[in-house]
């Protein structure tokens, strides 16, 4: 294990587990991300903005905006990692519920579809940003009224996105998985780990 560390700039427990997973020493930046409370950064798409264009935006801007707080906060120079998750069907982006009507609305649409999960990573190292997304497609069997009603009623829908914990409960949607199960967690290892690669463990000249 590298005794290199880096900075998480995300409050999700989901990726905190995958880079302990990985072996990875990391400590956190806690950028405010709840929904209803001012955001550090803006996850509202653009107007026409392309799914992995939107993820990969939001992914560098926690990366580097993780960074100038390093900077400002006269913290070790560690680089750091950001991350963002949206689901996505006929170029339509799936956020997290604001309500559980939204729940509803969002769990009744994926109902029966294959819809595409992506996530996007970046690491921001003395400015410099690199980044990767991981593609994965998700098929939901068809779900009864009572079945969205339950899984609402759980509250694990509401802080996900898509509506929707692969980990948890979710996992009983889904028929059919093709890519990553990190990357619909929320981190995809591979991708995280190839990031990392360099900083955590340099080439010697």
């Amino acid at each position: 294990m590298s005794q290199k560390r880096i900075y998480l700039a995300s409050r999700s427990p989901r990726r905190r587990e995958l880079l302990t997973q990985m072996g990875v020493r990391y400590d956190m930046l806690l950028l405010r991300e709840a929904t209803g409370r001012k955001q550090d950064v803006d996850e509202t798409p653009i107007a026409g903005e392309k799914p992995a264009d939107y993820i990969q935006r939001i992914a560098i801007a926690k990366a580097q905006l993780g960074w100038q707080h390093v900077i400002q906060r006269n913290l070790p120079r560690n680089a750091v990692l950001g991350a963002d998750t949206t689901v996505t069907l006929a170029g339509e982006i799936f956020g997290k519920p604001t309500s559980p009507l939204h729940a509803r609305q969002i769990l009744t649409r994926l109902s029966g579809q294959t819809h595409q999960v992506m996530t996007s990573v970046a690491l921001c190292y003395q400015g410099k940003i690199t980044h990767a997304i991981s593609l994965s497609s998700v098929r939901f069997k068809k779900l009864t009224d009572a079945e969205i009603s339950a899984y609402i009623a759980t509250g694990e829908c509401m802080d996900k996105a898509g509506g929707y914990a692969i980990q948890g409960r979710g996992a009983v949607f889904i028929s059919h998985l093709s890519g990553s199960y990190s990357g619909v967690m929320g981190l995809p290892i591979y991708e995280t780990a190839t990031l990392l690669q360099p900083y955590l463990y340099p080439t010697t000249p």
